[in-house]
């Protein structure tokens, strides 16, 4: 009996990842290379789970070993993988974050053109959300607020100070750099 549980361990996920929606990749991470060693088998995944997801209205499904957590949202579809045994709860609270986070990003513009423009921000929400396959945040005001490079999407007339002078201070060392 005692094997049969399990030890307590940090809570995980296999993958993350963003599709359009023909089924192409827009942004994937996979942490658990044992699962997906290669990038061919990680994108007939995601064309399987495509293909059993685009028409569905539900938001979980158990493919090939994984639970996926999936929301939809005008041209995408975003996922969130992790093993038989994880919490469903704890994947839906990862995907909530990821496509909430994006939302904010993208001022609640979420289509594969804006996704694409800001790509490197993104890429830098999903880092923030997760790494190596730890959860490490789930609030998307807070991986917001640690992506926000962008002081420059801010008109003039409402920057602090301090961030016109930051900004100048950017431009100035770049335009030595050259």
């Amino acid at each position: 009996m005692e094997g049969s549980l399990l030890e307590p361990t940090l809570f995980t996920v296999k993958g993350m990842c963003i599709l359009d929606n023909d089924g192409n990749r827009i942004l994937a991470k996979y942490y658990d290379k044992n699962t997906f060693p290669t990038v061919k088998e990680q994108k007939a995944y995601e064309r399987n789970l495509f293909n059993k997801t685009h028409r569905a209205n539900a938001e979980i499904i158990m493919l090939d070993g994984l639970t996926c957590v999936y929301k939809s949202n005008v041209d995408l579809f975003f996922y969130v993988m992790g093993s038989t045994h994880e919490n469903e709860l704890i994947l839906m609270s990862v995907l909530n974050c990821l496509f909430d986070s994006v939302s904010m990003i993208l001022k609640k513009n979420v289509e594969k053109r804006t996704v694409l423009e800001n790509l490197d921000i993104v890429m830098l929400a999903f880092d923030e959300i997760c790494d190596g396959g730890i959860i490490l945040d789930a609030d998307p005001s807070s991986v917001v607020k640690r992506v926000d490079l962008r002081n420059d999407d801010i008109p003039i007339g409402e920057q602090t100070v301090a961030q016109v002078f930051q900004s100048a201070r950017e431009q100035l060392k770049w335009s030595l750099l050259k």
